[in-house]
């Protein structure tokens, strides 16, 4: 009978274990920060970020979750020097007084077993607007050389710029800026 019930408690530990809200760190190198807005009307011109950090925390049995991510601004790739230049100037992101980017919710909506949105304060030079961050794919699984689990998502939104203070040359550069997060993380302690 003390078997039975040592198995019990064991089986129900190891239950509640599961059940708890699990840390993914997020990996700078497989992490995808972008923007693209159309320019003059000729084109639609994407650019990135190579620089961020940031977590999920993630309650499967609860379905719910929260989110921290911070973009290095001054990590802004165009390709192009000249204007990676341009783009941390005053009139846009203005790298020299707001050096970062955040996202932060704790508000991550569920449809079944999958995270389907986010919703959070997103802060640009200084100024957070509540965006709505749709999740058009995620998974997670075993990572297969870090032998640890690992999720990885993508999500996007829509903002106007002028909205962040970064409205030169309206309208002939588009308002309307649509963000994505292209994001991989590992299961591991936050030190």
């Amino acid at each position: 009978m003390k078997r039975l019930a040592l198995i019990t408690a064991l089986a129900a530990f190891a239950a509640t274990a599961q059940a708890a809200p699990e840390t993914f760190v997020i990996d700078n190198s497989h992490t995808y920060p972008h923007f693209s807005y159309n320019h003059l009307g000729f084109s639609n011109q994407t650019h990135k970020f190579d620089k961020t950090s940031g977590k999920v925390v993630l309650d499967r049995a609860a379905k719910s979750g929260s989110v921290v991510v911070t973009i290095d601004a001054t990590s802004v790739n165009t390709g192009y020097a000249l204007f990676n230049e341009h783009l941390q100037a005053v009139d846009f992101f203005d790298t020299a007084k707001y050096p970062t980017i955040t996202f932060k919710s704790d508000k991550m909506a569920f449809r079944g077993d999958q995270p389907v949105s986010l919703v959070g304060d997103l802060t640009i030079k200084g100024v957070t607007k509540q965006v709505t961050l749709d999740i058009t794919h995620f998974k997670c699984q075993p990572h297969p050389m870090l032998k640890v689990e690992a999720c990885g998502a993508n999500a996007t939104t829509q903002v106007k710029r002028s909205e962040f203070n970064m409205g030169k040359n309206v309208p002939f550069v588009s308002d309307e800026v649509t963000l994505t997060l292209a994001i991989e993380a590992v299961n591991k302690p936050v030190q």
